[in-house]
């Protein structure tokens, strides 16, 4: 793993832990943020010691803010946050930061704290599973800066309703949705007292950190391709899918425990 600044990154027991650590400035983003991200994302593809992750944040006061709008920009840093050339060669930020854009497969659990808004999106929309402290907030401000709302409502339309994506959109910095709002309409799966987030976050994360590699990432991949799919085109697709998760080696030891009589201990939620 390379050397980080703006990020912390650890493991433990084949769970990952990857920090958003510039709490200063709520934990926006910058072009360095970005570059890391993208190496870690990019490291974890092929670290087979780790089978799931969980990307949290510094500071009690936000989870991420988007674009750090306080650095100054020169001309090449801009070129990493957006415009080169005109409209028809734009380059997103965005497609550094979340794990799906960096062809990372491995599950992702995201907990949140305080703000979420706006380029959060990208990170939010990418992860598989949302776990929030009750006082997590998630807004849009971008409308109400002049700015369209235009990314970040495409990786929202996969989490949430259409109309409640609309509004919160459209009313900009005029409204936050609450973390038991945001449970209501299926954005988080989960709300937690702030001091029991991490440990909630932590047990999701080694249940599935605790099943077989290749059936969790072949279902993770499925789900995630029947979003972009026809239902008859996912259907096919999952073929091939089945074939490459279903190996004749973990087949058999989910046999052998299924006959010895092993049952888990589930939780009811």
């Amino acid at each position: 793993m390379p050397e980080l600044e703006t990020i912390r990154y650890r493991t433990d027991d084949g769970v990952a832990w990857v920090t958003l650590n510039r709490p200063d400035v709520l934990n926006a983003f910058n072009t360095q943020m970005l570059e890391e991200l993208r190496s870690v994302w990019r490291a974890l593809r092929i670290d087979d010691t780790v089978r799931c992750v969980v990307l949290d944040a510094e500071g009690d006061r936000a989870f991420c803010t988007g674009v750090d709008r306080g650095e100054a920009l020169g001309d090449e840093t801009a070129r990493e946050f957006g415009a080169v050339g005109g409209p028809f060669h734009f380059d997103d930020p965005g497609e550094w930061l979340g794990p799906k854009s960096n062809d990372l497969w491995k599950p992702v659990i995201a907990a949140v704290r305080g703000i979420a808004c706006g380029g959060a999106f990208y990170l939010l929309g990418e992860v598989d599973i949302i776990v929030a402290a009750d006082d997590a907030t998630f807004f849009d401000p971008h409308v109400t800066y002049g700015m369209a709302a235009v990314f970040e409502s495409v990786h929202m339309l996969q989490r949430m309703p259409l109309g409640e994506v609309l509004r919160m959109q459209l009313t900009g910095a005029h409204e936050r949705l609450s973390a038991q709002r945001a449970l209501q309409i299926g954005l988080v799966s989960e709300v937690v007292a702030p001091a029991e987030l991490a440990g909630a976050a932590e047990q999701l994360a080694r249940v599935i950190a605790s099943q077989p590699p290749l059936a969790v990432q072949a279902t993770l991949r499925t789900v995630w391709a029947a979003q972009d799919l026809p239902r008859r085109q996912a259907l096919d697709a999952g073929v091939a899918l089945v074939a490459a998760g279903n190996t004749p080696e973990q087949l058999a030891e989910g046999q052998r425990t299924f006959a010895a009589g092993e049952r888990v201990q589930w939780r009811l939620r």
